[in-house]
């Protein structure tokens, strides 16, 4: 039972309106799946900092707040020119652009798809083929811990489907563009994004997250990733939100024998973010690369979970997280690598370093290692600290004045990162934004 005061109550409510008006076609077992999806949301509730994975992040201004599903909210013909801002300057491939959650054709654009390949929306996807969904839609990332995966479950309406046949190569990278405008009211969305790729496919993929307004709104977004034997995945994030936005995201991958992938995430806006990372390797010879940055301020509290599951022998992970936080912003980093019994040979490396620009900013640093095999080489680490004084005075020595010797010691210290974007245009507009964000920024563009 629940009543007015409980906050689970609106999105309970909301749902049979839904199902009737916009979800009336789903196939027979996704009915079946939002239902208990929504079902283990009213079990778990929204978190507390009682939960241990949630601890850090309280997200009771997201279950006080009142919105309304972006869904019922009747669609506005966006002009190409308001996404200037937020588009990759010559970006070659191609670009899905979701208006509020929405596939919007009008402003989407294919280039040099390989035949056999599925690239498009995933709602027209469930009208067209629902059969080849049903095998991964909702299997890879569970919804039964995770209130926020379970939430998208039961609402989730768009998104990206790109499925890539055995063998095939996707040559130009492919943009997935979710932009938030604002409502006379607060908004949430659900994009829901499935990336298939056949053994031996090959795919790189951005997915961006923008708001081109600077109002209060909710993105629920989970991605679902499946990579075959023998293929390649590399794959981007960069989430430039609101900050007056709430932005909580779920990454799913599941890697198959000999696969290699690379993730890189990205967080410079929203008010409170909460990023999820999961991956599991489910067979032998396996290759992963987790990277992200996260550069806030202000009272900005961004919070990144990462999961690594080493199940299988002889495979290997490397991951680097880094943070700059300014002002009185709040950043968590919460990373575990599990390795399983039985996973022998596995090579795990986990690092997460944190730079403090202010001295009311604070981080949150807890890296974690739960080894369960006998045959492993795994370390981790953290730092957090403040720039380096002599460093500084070296700049200082050469002529550049002590703001912008700080503000080139800080891009330096993002570069890391930045430098392991193999998306030419993403990496172009990634630089362009965190020296914007830099005292003296025209002074560092000089500098650098």
């Amino acid at each position: 039972m629940t009543d007015a005061a409980d906050p689970r109550q609106p999105y309970l409510a909301d749902f049979p309106r839904l199902e009737r008006e916009f979800y009336k076609d789903d196939p027979a077992w996704l009915r079946d799946t939002r239902r208990n999806a929504l079902a283990r949301f009213q079990e778990l509730g929204f978190p507390t900092l009682k939960d241990e994975m949630w601890k850090y992040t309280n997200v009771a201004p997201i279950a006080r707040t009142r919105f309304t599903p972006a869904i019922a909210i009747p669609g506005n013909g966006l002009p190409p020119e308001k996404l200037e801002p937020v588009v990759f300057g010559k970006y070659e491939g191609s670009e899905l652009v979701f208006v509020n959650g929405r596939f919007s054709r009008a402003l989407s654009s294919l280039r040099n798809v390989p035949d056999g390949a599925s690239v498009g929306s995933l709602a027209q996807a469930l009208r067209e083929e629902p059969a080849a969904l049903e095998p991964h839609l909702a299997k890879t990332a569970p919804f039964d811990a995770n209130p926020f995966t379970a939430l998208n479950t039961a609402f989730l309406q768009d998104g990206a489907f790109i499925r890539v046949p055995n063998g095939k190569v996707v040559e130009d990278p492919i943009h997935l563009l979710f932009v938030s405008t604002s409502q006379p009211e607060p908004a949430v969305a659900y994009p829901r994004n499935l990336i298939v790729l056949e053994d031996g496919a090959r795919l790189t993929v951005t997915e961006s997250y923008a708001g081109l307004d600077a109002g209060v709104y909710f993105t629920n977004a989970v991605t679902e990733a499946v990579v075959g034997e023998g293929a390649a995945l590399d794959h981007y994030k960069l989430q430039r939100e609101s900050e007056r936005a709430f932005h909580v995201a779920t990454l799913e991958i599941e890697q198959g024998r000999a696969s290699s992938v690379s993730d890189n995430s990205i967080a410079l806006g929203g008010g409170l973010v909460r990023n999820d990372v999961n991956q599991r390797f489910t067979a032998e010879g396996g290759d992963l690369s987790m990277n992200g940055l996260y550069s806030v301020t202000g009272q900005q509290h961004v919070d990144n979970h990462t999961r690594i599951e080493h199940l299988t022998p002889n495979c290997a992970s490397r991951e680097l997280y880094k943070g700059i936080l300014d002002g009185r912003a709040r950043g968590v980093f919460y990373g575990n690598i599990i390795v399983h019994k039985g996973a022998q040979k596995t090579n795990a490396v986990q690092t997460n370093k944190n730079l403090l620009l202010s001295k009311e900013a604070l981080v949150d640093s807890i890296p974690g290692l739960q080894i369960l095999a006998n045959d492993v080489k795994c370390r981790h680490g953290s730092t957090t600290g403040q720039l380096d004084e002599d460093a500084v005075f070296y700049l200082r020595s050469r002529g550049i004045d002590p703001e912008t010797a700080r503000s080139v010691l800080t891009y330096a210290f993002a570069r890391e990162v930045v430098d392991r974007i193999q998306v030419p245009a993403m990496r172009a507009t990634l630089g362009v934004l965190l020296v914007s964000r830099l005292p003296n920024s025209e002074a560092v563009r000089e500098a650098l």
